[in-house]
């Protein structure tokens, strides 16, 4: 199969998961409720910031997949997955912030672990998920302060 349609796969299947999550997790009357702290963001912005990360998380388990598939690094990219993946269901579906927090916590070390991971076989891979992890610290620090304030 050529590569450019494995990196198609990828980020179209990234997409469509996290656009399904998104759906069937809506932030309702019950998260604007809830006490956040100042620097919370608008919530339009999360749609777009997360769709741009989805295709460079899509991109970057693609080559992932195709030159490191037996890695550690393939394994911590599936595992990034289905932390991120698992969050917006707890947090926004179950109302579990305490463990949404925990399971965002778990997913900025599978990041953070990927990048160090994938560096020296992969630069790029691990370079296009440094923003990713700065959206993931902040996002960890949000579900920190929502957590403690309420």
């Amino acid at each position: 199969m050529p590569r450019f349609l494995i990196h198609l796969f990828f980020v179209v299947l990234v997409l469509a998961c996290g656009l399904l999550i998104g759906i069937n997790n809506v932030p309702g009357e019950w998260y604007q409720s809830l006490v956040k702290p100042s620097f919370n963001p608008p919530n339009w912005i999360f749609a777009p910031v997360w769709s741009i990360l989805y295709v460079i998380i899509g991109f970057v388990g693609a080559r992932t997949f195709m030159d490191h598939r037996h890695s550690a690094a393939m394994r911590l990219w599936v595992a990034q997955m289905i932390f991120n993946f698992a969050w917006s269901p707890l947090f926004f579906g179950a109302h579990e912030i305490a463990l949404a927090l925990i399971v965002i916590i778990a997913l900025l070390i599978s990041i953070s672990a990927f990048i160090v991971t994938s560096r020296r076989q992969d630069y790029l891979s691990a370079v296009l998920f440094v923003p990713y992890l700065a959206w993931v610290a902040f996002a960890t620090l949000l579900n920190t302060s929502i957590f403690l304030m309420n």
